[in-house]
């Protein structure tokens, strides 16, 4: 696991801490989405999901330039398709949303709306709120008005064609009636009522207790009977079925709440889309409601958290859009977000359970965290058995023993996180606990730097627990996504000593043999098992992963997955981003210059690289596994005028603002830029342009004023 700080408040964070928090954070929430959008099998409830991306957001605003992207604010949400289905690609992603808690963050959010629109304080923006409902999300395309395709969310671009699954909805219409576009894509919610759970939870449990007593008795029994934990998971598991029959069986319903990709418009706001929905035959929840402006928000908040334990179905908050899709389409995404939606959180719950363990886990960078093992205990509707403990300091103010009666709770700063203890339940024989000075995974010296909270073990490359991480992370789905090398088999390779490095990956064929050996690796008449076969296979798919990919998933210190994509972007190849951070060890040189002055790439995670590049191993690993693996060039994000293009803006822009004008380059396939190089395609020049304008007419380049930039850019 990575480093962790995380019940300590954001505020006294010093950036050591900060960056390790990032690190622990956005493996957390990658290790969340998976189970929740794959595998249908939440590890932590949505109060508690929400907790770390709310810390993690905390402290990218205070500490930007540690921001890592495998940042979670980056990356796209949900998790790649599973197996058993075909990919479905949308049309425009499936994105998710952030979130607020109170009516604080809630104004702060309207307030960004205001700023990045260049809105006055006087200018009405009206919202429509609907209930957050807690199922699973669709994509529904239509071709000339009739159904033709329905996805998952997937991970956001691409998820799992569940076409037939869907056609089994009898709230789903298969045909639109006029007048309607010639293509659309519809976004809903497909979720099971509380009361269908019950029923389907008592009959699934019926189910399991008959097998489970027919195994006993030595009868041949079928396929484990699953019990979905909650509505979601119920929802969620039935429409991922292979055979749409059972699927069928299930009582599934559907709202309709969004639009991805049209061929034409069909309102001017989101309140008259969602009429346009119900005229062509979906459901909407009868709850949503237009708010004559942001103050109503309040109010409407606090109505459907009286109404909620009422409903037939779970929802955990309200989701508010900004009504005029316009400029919806002006404010656009940041990250895995929109910047015109929200969700509106309610409180989580909390829940006491008893303290078994304590045990300490070693991270890649060597970072020693606690971690909680307890009674399990259903919180939220979500069994917890493990919580973080976040440092040596934390358990001393804390004073947190084994055996121990905790409070668990799962929102607010991290979680799951133990917020304290029952005094008077404390057993008479508990003892402090005593933090380790020695790693458990290699017996090196454990130290903790002055000013620091952090212990980390000193063994370095010969600490194995560091060399599994590492390679646990090159092999995760945001970087290079290979399936069947999950932690266990990475684990196992490791231990058996066939995997120490990311490219001994890709030599596992020449070890068939010794893996056949393995209990439950062999196959008969000295075959290869389905497993090795699927496992090889799998690998020898991801020998020529996207460049982004590739280099998230090196696991170099601050490049997360939006890092990564704005390398690749920029530097195109593999062999050009290579050569170019050699020559960038040089301060001073043009290779260190246009490092640093890639949009989003600031100084610390310049330094970062150019360390990387120093050092004689890394260089040796990254070019032994280059042997083995072919990154593909950077896919340009948009054909046109602006593709590939490097753009700088300064000064003063009088029709948008700043940001809104750089995410407009983003989107039609420019890279933003801080400084004017030679290397620098566009300058735009806006009022009080200063020194970026002098140099860009010292160096010839092309300049733009505002009203030539909009032409440029299609905004009239």
């Amino acid at each position: 696991m990575s480093d962790r700080t995380e019940s300590r408040p954001v505020e006294s964070l010093n950036e050591e801490e900060a960056r390790a928090e990032l690190a622990r954070l956005a493996g957390q929430i990658a290790e969340a989405d998976l189970a929740y959008h794959q595998q249908d099998a939440p590890i932590m409830s949505d109060a508690a999901y929400d907790a770390l991306r709310r810390r993690n957001t905390a402290i990218e605003e205070r500490f930007p330039a540690l921001k890592r992207e495998d940042s979670p604010n980056e990356a796209p949400p949900g998790a790649p398709p599973a197996a058993g289905f075909s990919k479905s690609r949308h049309g425009t992603p499936m994105l998710s949303l952030d979130n607020v808690f109170g009516p604080e963050e809630f104004a702060e959010f309207a307030a960004r709306i205001r700023r990045f629109l260049g809105l006055s304080a006087e200018e009405v923006l009206r919202f429509v709120g609907e209930p957050k409902i807690d199922g699973l999300s669709v994509n529904l395309l239509y071709e000339d008005g009739r159904f033709v395709r329905g996805a998952t969310r997937g991970d956001g671009m691409v998820g799992e064609d569940i076409t037939r699954n869907l056609e089994t909805l009898d709230e789903l219409p298969r045909q639109l009636p006029a007048p309607h576009p010639a293509r659309i894509e519809i976004r809903g919610e497909v979720f099971m009522t509380k009361p269908d759970f019950l029923a389907f939870h008592a009959e699934q449990t019926r189910l399991h207790e008959e097998r489970e007593a027919r195994r006993a008795a030595g009868e041949p029994v079928g396929p484990a009977i699953r019990i979905p934990v909650n509505p979601r998971n119920a929802a969620a598991g039935s429409l991922r079925q292979l055979d749409p029959a059972v699927t069928a069986s299930r009582p599934l319903r559907l709202f309709a709440y969004a639009q991805g990709e049209s061929s034409e418009p069909v309102a001017e706001t989101h309140s008259e889309y969602l009429k346009r929905l119900e005229g062509w035959g979906f459901r909407v929840n009868p709850l949503s409601r237009l708010l004559p402006d942001e103050h109503a928000a309040g109010a409407f908040q606090a109505e459907l958290a009286e109404k909620r334990a009422g409903l037939a179905y779970d929802i955990d908050g309200v989701v508010y859009k900004l009504d005029r899709l316009d400029w919806q389409s002006r404010l656009g995404f940041v990250g895995r977000a929109p910047r015109w939606a929200i969700a509106w959180k309610f409180p989580a719950e909390q829940a006491t359970t008893t303290l078994l363990d304590i045990q300490i886990q070693v991270g890649r960078t060597g970072a020693l965290t606690p971690r909680a093992v307890m009674q399990p205990v259903n919180v939220g509707g979500v069994m917890v058995q493990h919580a973080t403990l976040h440092n040596e300091d934390e358990i001393a103010r804390k004073d947190v023993r084994i055996g121990d009666t905790v409070i668990l709770q799962r929102a607010g700063d991290v979680i799951p996180q133990i917020t304290g203890i029952v005094p008077e339940k404390r057993p008479a024989d508990s003892r402090p606990f005593v933090f380790p000075d020695t790693c458990p995974a290699c017996g090196s010296h454990a130290v903790r730097p002055p000013g620091e909270v952090i212990k980390r073990c000193t063994g370095g490359l010969i600490c194995p627990a560091q060399q599994v991480e590492r390679l646990i992370h090159f092999a995760s789905r945001n970087a290079m996504d290979i399936e069947g090398l999950g932690i266990e088999n990475i684990e196992l390779l490791h231990r058996e000593g066939l995997v120490n490095t990311p490219a001994g990956i890709f030599r596992l064929k020449g070890h068939t043999e010794r893996m056949r050996g393995w209990e439950g690796w062999g196959g008969r008449s000295g075959k290869d098992s389905r497993k090795i076969t699927n496992l090889l296979a799998a690998i020898e798919a991801r020998r020529e992963p996207s460049l982004e990919r590739f280099l998230f998933g090196l696991g170099i210190r601050r490049i997360g997955a939006q890092n990564a994509r704005l390398l690749a972007r920029h530097y195109g190849t593999v062999e050009h981003w290579r050569q170019a951070m050699l020559d960038a060890r040089i301060l001073g040189s043009e290779a260190r210059e246009d490092l640093g002055g890639i949009q989003g790439i600031g100084p610390a995670i310049a330094q970062e690289l150019v360390e990387f590049f120093s050092e004689p191993r890394n260089l040796e690993a990254l070019d032994d596994l280059l042997r083995e693996v072919h990154p593909q060039p950077a896919e340009t994000v948009a054909e046109g005028a602006l593709s590939g293009k490097s753009i700088v803006f300064t000064g003063s822009l009088e029709t948008m603002t700043r940001q809104e004008a750089e995410a407009r380059a983003e989107s039609l396939g420019a890279k933003v830029v801080k400084s004017v190089s030679k290397k620098t395609d566009l300058v735009v020049i806006g009022a009080d342009a200063g020194s970026k304008a002098k140099k860009a007419a010292e160096l010839g380049l092309r300049t733009l004023t505002e009203a030539e930039w909009r032409e440029l850019a299609g905004m009239g």
